[in-house]
């Protein structure tokens, strides 16, 4: 195989839609758009779900049932396995782990869980702990404290 011997697939590389250039291209005049209305006007064509200016069908349908997203908790997760990097004896805290970039902001709070290994005794302070990180940490040595 050499470079001048390379080919793109067929069909992979296709020529540009060249619009408004005569009768003959098939696309002069009105350029595809069509004769009047919203979609020939220049920054027509609104989303899917708009309808025409009608109350779109999912604002008319009633909404049922419970949603927790405005009012729920969203803890940032850090794993077991993630506070291995810190010394014996050390207090880890959620202001610590942002400034060690563990994790990037502290939210609504820091939850450890479980997952991986730790053979270093640490006092750990989050906002919550899984009862297998507990089983760790204290397995470990280290003390885990519900801030």
């Amino acid at each position: 195989m050499n470079l001048h011997t390379l080919k793109s697939a067929p069909g992979s590389r296709k020529s540009r839609r060249r619009v408004g250039r005569g009768i003959g291209s098939g696309l002069g005049k009105t350029s595809g758009r069509g004769q009047k209305g919203q979609g020939a006007r220049s920054g027509g064509k609104k989303g899917a779900g708009f309808e025409g200016g009608q109350l779109p069908i999912h604002m008319r349908l009633p909404k049922r049932g419970f949603n927790n997203r405005a009012f729920g908790t969203e803890y940032t997760v850090v794993n077991v396995g993630d506070l291995a990097r810190f010394e014996a004896g050390q207090t880890v805290t959620p202001e610590l782990l942002v400034q060690t970039k563990v994790i990037s902001k502290v939210g609504d709070g820091v939850k450890v869980l479980g997952d991986g290994e730790l053979k270093v005794a640490l006092t750990v302070k989050a906002h919550g702990f899984s009862k297998s990180a507990v089983e760790k940490i204290e397995a470990a040595g280290g003390k885990a404290e519900v801030i």
